[in-house]
């Protein structure tokens, strides 16, 4: 089952509409030439479509790569904003079937089902994540870096970010030693203060409650690593006993199980106004950010179960038909360098994702100095990192992303 469904072309022409004219003339370079690269780019617009969901994020690709690509390269950032990645991923695909030559995307936020979808298209442009300057900070042999979702990555994408699964609690309200640790442990705790506990639905746009979905079919059938690849006799076993596991609290959490959240903002708001216990997040600064936009209470902090707790790497990637390759390549490799880095990971900064790169790659002192300074001021709302690095698995082949929406909305949404 697949949730990317193609589109009608006209909705994708009005998707592709709000993006500048391209400047697809001047995209001629040598990729072994980063400097042919950079003449190439000079005076582009790059246009990149990403997830809009989040005001922080938004602002910190603004006044961070934004600024830079001008400053620095004469490169203009239009960040096109969409609800889901399935919008922009469909606009490629309808491209493809319309065979337009010059798209209206030139850099996407992607990683998952999508990336194995424009794979399988073949419409993702090729050799070129590991020939920019500074994928030589990139641990390329780390299979947690070159295969997304189990599928190889293949020089088809380059990391951005990295994030983990995490839960939110009040220390005001809830001292360590009372938080469940287990999913076994959370159903039990939900029943033992009703009407407490909720989580974000499953489904497109949503991936949080879907990577929690999944958490609990890992502890349920005990190991993580075989669900890197899709094997329906392991999901016809234990996933009727996942949604028998969600089905024995439904009534304990909030209104019921009536109705969930939709998204990580009506659930921090759930949170912050005392409704439901815990929130969630996916930052290496735990609650840090969210607390600095005064999303949730000062006293928050972020915790982790003992295991089973989803982490992956977030890609940028550049579509076959792009006009503007040369300033999506200077963009990528912008996005790989320390200092940003650095300030993508500080609470302050609105944007809170860990490392993209691997640190120990970074010889210069300054840099290094930079990442250091940033790992030092994550604060006290963050996950300690070992308890982090303890609980960490990776996620699912991305297949299971749909079946595992489908599954919980037919069988625990709709009825038992």
């Amino acid at each position: 089952m697949k949730r990317i469904i193609f589109t009608l072309l006209v909705f994708s022409m009005l998707l592709g509409a709000c993006a500048p004219k391209s400047d697809a003339a001047s995209d001629e370079f040598d990729l072994a030439d980063w400097d042919s690269v950079l003449a190439a780019a000079d005076g582009q617009t790059v246009n990149w479509y990403m997830w809009g969901g989040s005001d922080s994020i938004n602002a910190y690709v603004d006044n961070f790569y934004g600024v830079a690509l001008k400053e620095r390269y004469n490169i203009t950032l239009n960040r096109v904003p969409v609800a889901d990645a399935a919008d922009y991923i469909n606009q490629v695909l309808s491209e493809k079937e319309a065979g337009v030559e010059n798209g209206a995307v030139d850099l996407m936020w992607i990683n998952g089902e999508n990336f194995f979808t424009l794979k399988q298209a073949e419409m993702l442009y090729a050799d070129w994540a590991q020939a920019i300057p500074n994928s030589a900070f990139v641990d390329w042999d780390n299979p947690a870096i070159n295969r997304d979702f189990g599928e190889p990555v293949e020089d088809l994408e380059s990391p951005w970010s990295s994030a983990q699964f995490q839960f939110i609690y009040d220390s005001a309200r809830m001292s360590e030693d009372e938080l469940p640790r287990s999913y076994a442990d959370l159903a039990t705790w939900a029943c033992e203060h009703p009407g407490r506990f909720t989580y974000i639905a499953p489904g497109p746009g949503a991936f949080q409650g879907t990577r929690f979905v999944k958490g609990a079919l890992f502890e349920i059938s005990g190991d993580a690593a075989q669900w890197g690849t899709v094997d329906q006799a392991l999901w016809d076993e234990y996933a009727p006993q996942t949604w028998e596991y969600f089905n024995e609290f439904k009534s304990c959490l909030w209104r019921e199980g009536e109705t969930y959240p939709k998204d990580e903002y009506e659930l921090h708001s759930l949170f912050a106004n005392n409704e439901v216990d815990f929130s969630i997040t996916q930052a290496i600064v735990g609650a840090g950010a969210l607390i600095d936009e005064g999303l949730v209470p000062a006293t928050s902090r972020a915790f982790v179960f003992d295991n089973y707790m989803i982490g992956d790497f977030n890609y940028v990637a550049i579509p076959s038909n792009a006009s503007n390759k040369a300033a999506a390549l200077v963009l990528a490799n912008l996005i790989l360098e320390p200092e940003f880095q650095a300030a993508q990971v500080l609470p302050e900064n609105g944007f809170g994702l860990g490392f993209g790169i691997d640190v120990t790659r970074v010889s210069d002192p300054d840099q290094v100095a930079v990442l250091e300074d940033a790992l030092a001021n994550l604060g006290e709302a963050a996950t300690p990192a070992e308890d982090m690095a303890k609980s960490l698995v990776g996620d699912a082949a991305s297949p299971y992303q749909s079946m595992v929406e489908e599954g919980w909305r037919e069988f625990v949404l709709i009825g038992q």
